[in-house]
């Protein structure tokens, strides 16, 4: 996954910023794309609040060699009552709606969410890297 422009500057200013720009950790979310428009500015094409679908929280386990893993098991649905449509990115949010991009990338394989389909990540799938 890559880091938004929003997320690139908050890290400088922290580390740079000698404590006058503290950027504190969010409680993390994960949403699900249909497209990506320009992930860089957050501007990305979730899935709408409808038929079931809502962000999902998830955690990371501590970075190893640069890079920092899911932890555990991410659900989402099952889709009620319509389609998601063809799941093709997923991005990590600093709130549950709303909120800023923090992380954006495209799925290894895209999966088309119909009515009563869920749509999981399993541990240590979803990667995470500075680089």
């Amino acid at each position: 996954m890559s880091a938004s422009n929003y997320l690139e500057n908050e890290v400088l200013d922290h580390i740079l910023g000698e404590g006058t720009k503290d950027y504190t950790a969010p409680t993390l979310y994960i949403g699900l794309l249909t497209g990506i428009t320009d992930g860089e500015t957050g501007n990305v094409n979730e899935v709408p609040s409808t038929f079931g679908y809502q962000r999902m929280g998830v955690n990371f386990a501590d970075a190893v060699s640069g890079v920092a893993l899911n932890s555990s098991t991410v659900t989402f649905g099952p889709a009620n009552g319509g389609n998601w449509g063809v799941i093709t990115h997923m991005a990590v949010y600093d709130a549950e709606s709303a909120g800023n991009v923090l992380f954006y990338g495209a799925l290894a394989i895209t999966k088309d969410v119909t009515d009563g389909d869920t749509f999981q990540i399993n541990p240590n799938a979803v990667s995470i890297s500075l680089n």
